[in-house]
């Protein structure tokens, strides 16, 4: 087979594993922007954090999942502490929650700056992963772990729709956004199900942290990356719709891989106008419903 479509499989899976890391992050960020209607900015500096966490628990105790377990459920714990202490009061007034959440992120970025410095570093990849699969036809082989990346966004994706589509809390979900005092007449105490997607929001980005950090290499300006990551795909895709980010990510990760493969220079504009074309022309985003 020629170099060129050697070339494009190896671009098209990276791009394509890498819309599985997009949608781990950005899937979190749609629990709480699209269907709470909470614009977190620190959603990338919540990445980072989960980063860190996770190489550090595994660095010290040589075991990837509980390194897994500890950033997603810290950064649990610090998202919905910081919900109920900061933002809870304000979850309707949209620029001063993005005004708090933006400082968040800026605090967040400091105090790590200042404990882990300015190096980058990476996860290592568990010992049971650690091994690349033949590729048919081609005579080369492809890191398993990013196709584990791939198979954990398609098992988080799917429990997240029967979650919010199919389950009464979701459907109380979804009518607590809409209606929020009916909702509140019926007896459920909706700023407790509010806290919960937040938690749930924060879980799942302290372990795509977690994830991303052993596929890729993270450190400062990795967080104000990952946050225009998650808001492209979830604008793309649609607020609130988890088959949107699914949409949005493929977009996103497999167009992106393609536009550094081939067209370096232009690799950042080519995402930024497919963003700018869905406002322009769907301004709701591919999946989502009319605003």
């Amino acid at each position: 087979m020629g170099s060129s479509m050697t070339r494009f499989i190896f671009t098209f899976l990276n791009g394509i594993t890498l819309a599985g890391l997009y949608f781990l992050v950005a899937s979190g960020l749609t629990l709480i922007f699209g269907l709470m209607r909470v614009i977190n900015l620190a959603h990338g500096a919540f990445y980072l954090l989960g980063a860190y966490v996770s190489w550090t628990v595994a660095d010290k105790t040589d075991n990837w999942i509980l390194g897994a377990v500890a950033s997603a459920l810290t950064l649990a714990i610090i998202g919905t502490l910081l919900y109920i202490v900061f933002l809870r009061r304000f979850q309707y007034e949209e620029l001063r929650v993005s005004l708090i959440t933006l400082g968040i992120a800026l605090v967040f970025a400091q105090a790590m700056l200042a404990i882990f410095g300015g190096e980058y570093y990476q996860t290592n990849i568990p010992e049971p992963l650690s091994f690349s699969v033949p590729i048919p036809g081609v005579g080369l082989s492809y890191p398993f772990f990013r196709i584990f990346v791939l198979l954990l966004a398609i098992v988080v994706g799917i429990a997240l729709w029967i979650f919010i589509a199919m389950t009464r809390y979701g459907a109380i979900i979804r009518a607590g956004v809409d209606d929020t005092p009916m909702v509140s007449a019926l007896g459920i105490n909706v700023q407790a199900v509010f806290t919960s997607i937040f938690f749930l929001g924060s879980l799942l980005v302290g372990f795509a942290g977690a994830v991303g950090g052993t596929t890729n290499s993270f450190g400062m300006g990795t967080d104000g990356d990952f946050l225009l990551f998650s808001l492209q795909v979830v604008i793309i895709g649609g607020l609130g719709s988890i088959g949107g980010v699914a949409i949005g990510s493929f977009l996103v990760g497999v167009i992106g891989q393609f536009a550094v493969g081939y067209y370096p220079t232009f690799a950042g504009i080519i995402t930024f106008a497919m963003l700018i074309l869905v406002l322009a022309f769907r301004p709701q985003g591919i999946l989502g419903k009319k605003l």
